[in-house]
């Protein structure tokens, strides 16, 4: 059962959730960059890369048993600010796309830089399977 956590008074964030309370078995996902199964990007924007990063995300989901509804935390890495900003419809929509309406608990920073160059966001994971 997951609980999400919305202290009373608070506004509700768009996009994500101020914490999520569950219990059960914990699988944690590295940070996915935009490439695929290849190592190749199919995209070179930040949106598509979004995309073929959280597609990435759910392979690994499906590793493990666990479903985008088990994801409790995410950490997203971008390397500009205002262009994560002015995608975020067409970010919205990959999100919604792949992993659904559910709000984990998210962080995003901007970062200098990846290591992979092309890479333009990163996104770590960490999802409960319930008991």
């Amino acid at each position: 059962m997951t609980t999400l956590l919305q202290p009373p008074g608070w506004a509700r964030p768009k996009g994500y959730s101020n914490g999520v309370k569950v219990r059960g078995q914990m699988v944690f996902i590295a940070g996915m960059i935009g490439w695929d199964a290849d190592g190749k990007f199919p995209s070179a924007d930040l949106a598509g890369q979004v995309r073929q990063a959280l597609l990435n995300v759910r392979a690994v989901l499906d590793e493990a048993g666990a479903k985008p509804e088990h994801i409790v935390r995410m950490t997203w890495y971008v390397t500009d600010k205002q262009d994560y900003l002015a995608q975020g419809r067409a970010i919205g929509a990959a999100y919604r796309e792949v992993i659904g309406s559910f709000n984990a608990a998210m962080t995003a920073v901007e970062v200098k830089a990846l290591i992979e160059d092309q890479a333009k966001v990163e996104i770590e994971v960490t999802a409960v399977i319930p008991d």
